[in-house]
């Protein structure tokens, strides 16, 4: 298990934002490109980040806001039954699940009824009421939080109001410690990714699953979430789809490994907004089938250079990679590193033609592996001024 910049000296701070076209800022007096002369930029001082907790996702502090956000919920028994036998194939008496936003309850009364143990996290007051009464014809076997699991830790500012809380909290309050990352985690999560925020939502995942906060601080928790068809397709795109492939392809796919278990239409899915209250208005999305994919993450993920430590320069070179991903791969590293770009592509062994589009997951692991890792000069990556145009 890792502990988040334990015993860490002070260093120059990288912050990995998700925002489409965002990347990171350097803090505390980091040199840019605009403040060298030329002749210099080889000799900026090499940068090592840490952590910072608690980064903003958006332009906003939206993430803290609840309103009336639609939610997709598993309305349909046969889904619900089905989906069970799924998750259940290797049936462990007592195995946990943390259901995200059970709703009415179809999937936590067939998770009970196959033996399992559910934590239902509830963000709607209005089924909190129907959940707890479930739990008490079904043993006990049902715990009922009020809150919005996809908000937990959420990188903004505000006060954390309920529905929204730390996963330190949750886990408190329910008895459950951390486990080793070897050792993988003592529960299982499952639900449906929410209608409006599934990009974000994936990145808020990815970033708490390299830096290993959040839900991550337990261990290697496997995820079971319904996404849409067409974010499926584009977590598991690689060069053979290059109009799919994109960073968070790259990012999820070393990070995990990833199974569609179910694709489900649309039909099978009841959308509400606040208070329980069925949403009349179809979302273009909803036509759509779902898949219901596994997300596991892999024990071997900080085995080598990678470390919950560095991960967002990581994310800031991949990021920045495919901002001109039709690009030759020799011409975009001289905008990522100061090392002499031809020495990086033959330690690669790739051609000088290679596109970052042609490059596949593990090309930009081993990519980030020779620069963090290299001893050629007192510099290995590069921070430029449209980083900086971004954020402004």
């Amino acid at each position: 298990m890792w502990v988040p910049w334990a015993g860490l000296p002070p260093r120059l701070t990288l912050s990995a934002l998700t925002v489409p076209g965002r990347f990171c800022t350097l803090r505390f007096g980091a040199a840019r490109r605009k403040d060298v002369p030329a002749g210099h930029r080889r000799a900026l001082s090499d940068f090592q980040p840490k952590l910072v907790p608690r980064v903003g996702f958006g332009k906003s502090s939206r993430v803290y806001k609840h309103n009336s956000e639609p939610k997709r919920y598993i309305t349909n028994p046969r889904v619900a039954e089905n989906l069970v036998r799924i998750l259940r194939r290797k049936r462990k008496s007592g195995q946990l699940f943390l259901e995200c936003n059970p709703g009415p309850g179809f999937l936590t009364r067939a998770l009970l009824e196959s033996g399992a143990r559910v934590i239902a996290c509830e963000s709607d007051k209005a089924f909190i009421p129907q959940l707890e009464d479930l739990g008490q014809k079904l043993g006990g076997k049902l715990k009922v939080v009020y809150c919005d699991f996809f908000k937990l830790d959420p990188r903004g500012h505000g006060a954390l109001t309920p529905p929204i809380m730390t996963a330190e909290t949750l886990f408190r309050n329910l008895g459950i410690g951390p486990n080793p990352w070897s050792k993988g985690a003592s529960f299982k999560v499952v639900g449906v990714l929410p209608t409006r925020n599934e990009r974000n939502t994936l990145w808020k995942l990815l970033h708490d699953l390299y830096s290993c906060t959040s839900i991550y601080e337990y261990g290697r928790v496997e995820v079971n979430l319904f996404v849409t068809e067409k974010e499926c397709r584009k977590i598991m795109a690689n060069p053979q789809n290059p109009n799919l492939y994109q960073a968070l392809s790259v990012l999820c796919q070393l990070a995990c490994g990833i199974k569609v278990l179910h694709t489900e239409p649309c039909s099978s899915f009841k959308t509400f907004i606040q208070n329980g209250q069925l949403e009349k208005k179809q979302h273009r999305e909803s036509e759509q089938n779902l898949c219901f994919i596994q997300l596991s993450p892999h024990r071997n993920l900080f085995a080598r250079t990678l470390t919950p430590f560095n991960y967002d320069v990581f994310f800031h070179m991949v990021r920045q990679c495919f901002m001109k991903r039709n690009a030759m791969l020799i011409d975009q590293l001289r905008s990522l590193s100061p090392i002499d770009a031809l020495h990086i592509m033959n330690q690669m062994r790739k051609k000088h033609s290679m596109k970052i589009v042609d490059m596949y997951p593990e090309d930009f692991q081993r990519l980030f592996e020779i620069i963090e890792c290299s001893k050629d000069g007192a510099c290995r990556w590069l921070y430029d001024d449209f980083m900086e145009d971004t954020l402004t």
